[in-house]
């Protein structure tokens, strides 16, 4: 239940307002991806995967002992990050290697790292 101060006094819509902003949003797809995306970050595990990814390309192996968590766990991790495209695998070998699938999700780890800084 919304407490008084979360709320207006008086109901008033600027309809200006609300049109000019309804025209603008991104379709509806756009927000789920980005809820995705933001649902992914809301992991500890994953934030950490993507920011050990950030300057690097590592292996599977490597992942696991930066977080300090199981193989297995990093895998499960790494599988709901690729899907959602947030990073890339690089087979050489035996080897699997991952990476930031691009600079967006750089920029958006650096974002929320220098906002969660600043509480």
């Amino acid at each position: 239940m919304a407490k008084a101060e979360d709320k207006c006094e008086i109901w008033a819509v600027d309809e200006e307002k609300v049109a000019k902003t309804k025209a603008r949003l991104p379709s509806d797809e756009t927000f789920m991806i980005l809820a995705e995306t933001f649902s992914a970050l809301a992991d500890s595990n994953r934030a950490k995967i993507l920011h050990s990814l950030a300057d690097q390309e590592l292996c599977v192996c490597d992942v696991a002992c930066v977080v300090g968590i199981s193989e297995s766990a990093i895998s499960q991790h790494l599988r709901i990050l690729r899907t959602l495209r947030l990073v890339k695998q690089r087979k050489e070998g035996r080897m699997m290697y991952y990476s930031l699938a691009d600079e967006h999700i750089r920029q958006l780890l650096e974002t929320c790292l220098d906002h969660s800084r600043h509480h």
